[in-house]
């Protein structure tokens, strides 16, 4: 059964000092995800979110829907001049998103600090 889908919105400072919006997902993404995660998304200002991290480690399942809409807020992002960057996918699904191209629009990152030192 699915999980339900969280998202919450947490302001970090990069190491060198940019501001950072960090998008942090929690449960099963899918098609009845779309609030959660493009709503949050498109909830952000985007002047002010320049730099966003998707957090997915504790995001226990995306199917072919829920990887659909990922792909739809990576090109919102990409057409409003965002640097987008994920982090805490498992092994199984880096794979995934970067056959699906994911990787044209955000870098993949083990962990929230390597993703934060690559900004």
């Amino acid at each position: 059964m699915q999980s339900e889908t969280k998202a919450r919105v947490d302001q970090l400072t990069s190491p060198v000092g940019h501001p950072v919006t960090v998008l942090r997902f929690e449960g099963d993404i899918a098609s009845t995800s779309k609030d959660a995660v493009l709503g949050t998304y498109q909830s952000l200002t985007k002047e002010t979110s320049k730099l966003v991290l998707l957090d997915f480690t504790k995001v226990d399942y995306i199917n072919s829907s829920g990887i659909a809409l990922v792909i739809q807020m990576l090109i919102e992002a990409s057409n409003s001049g965002q640097k987008v960057y994920a982090f805490g996918l498992s092994p199984h699904f880096t794979k995934v998103f970067t056959m699906v191209g994911i990787t044209k629009y955000a870098g993949l990152f083990a962990g929230q600090a390597e993703a934060l030192n690559a900004l």
